[in-house]
């Protein structure tokens, strides 16, 4: 009894198919990446004309000890 061994040579017909769909899905990762980035890490909005940004803050209340969240000095918060 014979042994038949048949190798099929090399074939070069659909090699670029994986390629295509790996650049496709590649460059879609990119463009969904590119629109999450800008559309949730934009810059904030500069103040209208005449907008009054001044922030007041509270008074200190009851300790003086100088901890974390006491205020010292006095004066106005603007400017």
């Amino acid at each position: 009894m014979a042994t038949i061994i048949n190798t099929p040579g090399a074939s070069n017909e659909d090699s670029s198919a994986g390629w295509a769909v790996a650049v496709m899905v590649l460059l879609a990762v990119v463009v969904v990446g590119a629109f999450l980035y800008f559309r949730y890490n934009r810059a904030a909005a500069p103040a209208a004309p005449g907008a009054n940004i001044n922030v007041t803050l509270p008074a200190p209340s009851g300790s003086t000890s100088g901890g974390a969240g006491s205020a010292s000095g006095s004066g106005s918060a603007t400017q």
